[in-house]
């Protein structure tokens, strides 16, 4: 019996001390954020992190060529705004086309081109659609005032340069709209 309660113990023994052999734990080690970006950053819930898809780079769609074009730059007229999801031409932008008419009606060289741009509301391929369709709408506008369709060349920005970032209507109104870029046909 002896025997017997000496091999139970020395098996009890035995599993007690591997079952206490210590296992090395490490802790997450967590990185400490840049002081801006900790001050910035609200508490976010942890949620498996889903593949993100790169946005499409913008593209020229269907444009009238333009020779080259030098001095280019923002043009001294300001920006005709949209209603969303319309591209048709507004009350309020048609004094701003008239002015556009006027100016490149009397300088006989000058080149402009238009800019259709979007707020961030609607897929991509959607926004350089509308983008495309408020360009051509102010261009066909300019038309019709006198303007040489050859002097006008169509761009189409969709969403991917916003005058505003924030979430509001005020800012999404900044956003639809078309942009006049002008300059001097190079020789």
């Amino acid at each position: 019996m002896k025997k017997f309660l000496l091999l139970f113990l020395s098996f009890v023994l035995v599993f007690v001390f591997a079952g206490c052999a210590k296992k090395a734990v490490t802790a997450p080690v967590e990185q400490e954020a840049p002081k801006e970006t900790a001050q910035k950053a609200a508490p976010v819930e942890q949620k498996a992190e889903a593949p993100v898809m790169a946005k499409a780079e913008p593209k020229k769609v269907e444009t009238v060529p333009v020779k080259e074009v030098t001095e280019a730059k923002t043009s001294m007229f300001g920006n005709i705004l949209f209603d969303f999801d319309k591209y048709t031409i507004r009350e309020d932008a048609k004094p701003t086309l008239k002015s556009v008419a006027d100016w490149m009606m009397k300088n006989k060289d000058a080149k402009m081109i238009l800019e259709g741009h979007c707020d961030d509301r609607g897929t991509n391929e959607y926004n350089l659609a509308l983008g495309e369709k408020r360009a051509k709408s102010a261009r066909d506008y300019l038309v019709s005032s006198g303007v040489a369709k050859s002097k006008l060349d169509t761009i189409s920005l969709g969403e991917e340069k916003p005058l505003c970032k924030e979430q509001t209507d005020d800012c999404w109104q900044k956003n639809r709209r078309v942009q006049f870029i002008s300059g001097k046909a190079g020789k």
